[in-house]
């Protein structure tokens, strides 16, 4: 990996850790797919992965103020571009 994901950090990173894709938020990570940790070296390096991924949440999220729950997202809408 050429360049380290920070969680929290921005509205751009993506991360792939086997099936699994991590979305950076500023206010969320988002986890999506599916991953197989075999028994063998690539499922090693998996696991390793997705545990430094885990320990790095948590440790912006230990590092935190944090509120109860985050609000809802703002939602809106948008014109129809191709009307």
């Amino acid at each position: 990996m050429s360049k380290k994901f920070i969680p929290y950090a921005n509205e751009s990173d993506v991360l792939h850790i086997g099936g699994l894709t991590v979305e950076n938020r500023s206010d969320r990570i988002t986890i999506s797919g599916d991953i197989d940790l075999t028994h063998d070296k690539a499922g090693q390096a998996d696991a390793r992965a997705l545990h430094q991924l885990l320990t790095d949440v948590l440790a912006k999220l230990d590092a935190a103020n944090l509120p109860d729950r985050l609000p809802p997202p703002a939602v809106g809408s948008a014109a129809n571009p191709f009307a």
